[in-house]
């Protein structure tokens, strides 16, 4: 099923915070996606991955309970693991961070395995302008809810994107269920 799935409350305003508060004291790396041409990045972000960071593994345990809820209620496919870290972005103006369009579904042995695809939003989406998570399942565009903790789950071959951010600064966790190729 091609929809976009939102669960709004999936991790609580306090859960949202401690994630925030962990990732603020790490390390973060740039996104370093693939240039489209030598002006333009296709995604301008930071990037920190919670399996390298200790104190992570209850969200983790959150992230398999929703997506395993979602999967059995709305999508049905064959997911059998997690083969990458969840991962927090920080999208900020500084930068004009953001993500063109794009799908999860790509080269290399994990990304061609990625089934559903699942954004945490994190920060408060008071806190920040532009910056949305848009989705397209057939030929519109749905943007995803804005409150922080509210989980957007959908298919990884959908196109999807965040729009630049130009003020403030958006945090969102993104994860990626695996299984066999489509049929």
């Amino acid at each position: 099923m091609l929809s976009v799935h939102s669960i709004p409350n999936a991790f609580s305003i306090d859960q949202c915070n401690e994630i925030l508060t962990i990732v603020a004291a790490q390390p973060s790396q740039d996104a370093g996606l693939v240039k489209q041409n030598s002006d333009h990045n296709i995604r301008r972000a930071d990037l920190v991955w919670l399996d390298d960071v200790a104190g992570t593994d209850w969200v983790m345990d959150r992230i398999i309970d929703l997506v395993r809820e979602a999967n059995r209620d709305v999508y049905d496919f064959d997911l059998r693991e997690f083969a990458e870290s969840p991962q927090v972005a920080r999208y900020g103006a500084e930068r004009e961070g953001h993500f063109d369009w794009h799908s999860d579904i790509g080269e290399g042995v994990l990304a061609s395995k990625r089934k559903l695809t699942m954004v945490i939003q994190l920060t408060p989406g008071s806190e920040y302008e532009g910056g949305g998570l848009e989705v397209m399942p057939s030929n519109h565009v749905i943007s995803a809810d804005r409150a922080q903790g509210c989980a957007t789950l959908f298919p990884s071959m959908l196109l999807h994107r965040v729009v630049p951010v130009t003020a403030g600064g958006r945090h969102s966790l993104t994860i990626w269920a695996h299984g066999p190729a489509f049929r």
